[in-house]
């Protein structure tokens, strides 16, 4: 349920979560009064204005503390800028190598980053990326043909080659977990219990006006819900409306396809 509103637009993902969720807890206010005395619930409002202080300066800690991970994991998701940095330094370092290996390593390149811009980045977006594919064989491609390269006048070149490379695969690593979503299974639900148990308290105060009890409840739970679409909007930071797109290694691509091949 959860990838499924992430992977929604906005609007769709807001209507459910803001729009029915505060729908819902419009509804508590009404639902109690119709079963408890109104001056049952006077006589409890300053004990429980106490207690709903407490729960919600304690929801209010968890779902900030929520945000700024998610959000400093999606700014870290932005790994593909090294990723692209990395196979822009292969493409220059390959013009150090011999006609023939030189040529062989821009192709080899150019093959990866179509892999991961057409094949990883569809399948981050539908959450079945794996840690094979053709980005996978491209990589292994570029791995096989540098072992075989023996070129003792560039070996300062050919090591960094392999550097630029190990980078390469540690950034692709690091973006295929990023893909994942940083909230464990067990902080959505005290998340969602949370949302439940902050709102639901205040269907029990006492107060003259059902009117006035139901827009408060609303506009509590409006912020809420806000605040939760936020963290599902960028919890998987290559699915959804809010995503990270392959913006850099579509350009380095574009720099390593106009370099033409040197004659053989």
């Amino acid at each position: 349920m959860l990838f499924f509103l992430s992977s929604q637009s906005l609007w769709i993902s807001g209507a459910i979560i803001i729009g029915g969720g505060t729908l819902l807890a419009m509804l508590g206010p009404a639902l109690v009064r119709r079963y408890v005395a109104l001056d049952r619930l006077t006589i409890n409002n300053e004990i429980a204005g106490f207690k709903f202080a407490t729960v919600g300066v304690l929801y209010a800690v968890l779902l900030a503390f929520v945000i700024i991970v998610v959000w400093e994991k999606f700014s870290a998701a932005e790994v593909n800028v090294h990723e692209a940095g990395a196979a822009e330094n292969l493409y220059r370092l390959s013009q150090g190598l011999g006609d023939f290996s030189g040529a062989d390593l821009r192709k080899a390149v150019a093959t990866y980053l179509k892999a991961a811009i057409t094949d990883d980045w569809p399948a981050m977006d539908k959450g079945t990326v794996g840690a094979g594919g053709p980005a996978k064989q491209a990589l292994d491609a570029i791995y096989r043909m540098l072992s075989v390269v023996n070129d003792q006048r560039n070996r300062a070149v050919v090591a960094e080659i392999f550097s630029q490379l190990d980078r390469m695969t540690e950034a692709r690593r690091s973006r295929l977990i990023a893909a994942e979503g940083a909230v464990p299974n067990v902080i959505w639900l005290v998340l969602l219990g949370g949302a439940v148990v902050t709102i639901a308290f205040t269907f029990f105060f006492g107060m003259e006006s059902l009117r006035a009890q139901t827009v408060m409840t609303a506009l509590l739970a409006l912020l809420i819900f806000s605040e939760l679409l936020v963290v599902i909007a960028i919890d998987r930071p290559f699915t959804g409306a809010v995503r990270v797109h392959p913006t850099t290694l579509a350009e380095v691509l574009a720099d390593v396809e106009s370099q033409p091949d040197e004659p053989r």
